[in-house]
């Protein structure tokens, strides 16, 4: 059982669940409600995971409350993705024909191995961004600033931060005319794969990491130290941290007392994490 989920978890829960999101998706499927229950079951089961073969057994435990503020941050950074696809691609309805440019003939598989790779592109940008700019970098350092990573992490998000950072590719893909379910699906997919990301997990997925963001490469984005931590900015793909120069690897991933922020002023609470970017202005290399 524990090498199935060190080796096999990734490939069969995030792989299939790809799969099974884009054949539903080729097949005509409404949106709602077939592809967030399968969002649903695919995030219950990485959670479920880390109670088996956690990579830090200490990460499974609650810090000061972090897990109801983390539910609270996945839950309204989920809701207004979904609300800003429906009213982008709303608004595709009122475009001509002829303005779209987008291949909907296509296999809806090829679709989604398009419309993926460009959403990750702007969500790559805004992350390098985000840690340049010291207002998106203190919308940004709630991500960072958890002591553990484990499933929840993925969504902890300022709402904020989390529309600046689909926003570009999302406006990309609405501005290519792409199919709204071909979206939805890799979206859909990326949900369960943030999760895997952030996971308190011990997988691993071998030669594939050095093309994939999974725990295993994302916890050095993690790392306490600011200086540290411009490294493997990609959310799904490595590519661009291999185009760009910020890719990172080493023989053993982060682990207890190596994550978080350096000089941590994030407060706790929910509504102090949403309040605090908008009213203080740290110097983010003392993060």
């Amino acid at each position: 059982m524990t090498l199935f989920i060190r080796y096999g978890a990734y490939p069969a829960i995030a792989g299939g669940a790809c799969a099974l999101l884009i054949v539903l998706a080729g097949a005509g499927i409404a949106y709602w409600p077939a592809f967030p229950l399968i969002v649903l079951a695919g995030i219950a089961v990485v959670a479920a995971l880390e109670r088996v073969a956690p990579y830090e057994p200490d990460w499974n435990r609650d810090h000061d409350g972090d897990t109801r503020v983390d539910l609270l941050h996945l839950l309204v950074s989920y809701l207004l993705i979904q609300f800003a696809v429906i009213l982008l691609f709303g608004l595709r309805a009122w475009r001509p024909d002829w303005a779209s440019i987008w291949p909907e003939h296509w296999s809806m598989w090829a679709q989604v191995a398009l419309a993926g790779p460009i959403m990750d592109l702007g969500l790559y940008a805004m992350h390098r961004a985000s840690h340049a700019s010291g207002l998106l970098w203190r919308l940004h350092a709630i991500h960072h600033s958890p002591l553990r990573l484990y499933w929840l992490n993925g969504g902890r998000r300022h709402p904020f931060s989390a529309l600046l950072l689909a926003g570009p590719g999302l406006l990309a893909l609405m501005a290519l005319g792409a199919t709204p379910v071909a979206v939805g699906a890799w979206l859909s997919f990326m949900s369960i794969h943030l999760a895997f990301q952030h996971a308190n997990l011990d997988y691993r997925l071998g030669p594939l990491r050095h093309l994939l963001g999974v725990a295993e490469m994302h916890r050095w984005h993690h790392k306490r130290d600011f200086e540290d931590a411009q490294v493997n900015f990609g959310e799904v793909l490595l590519i661009w941290d291999r185009l760009f120069g910020t890719f990172y690897d080493a023989a053993r991933s982060p682990g207890r007392g190596d994550v978080g922020l350096r000089d941590d002023a994030v407060p706790r609470s929910y509504l102090g994490q949403l309040l605090w970017p908008l009213k203080t202005a740290p110097d983010r290399r003392a993060e």
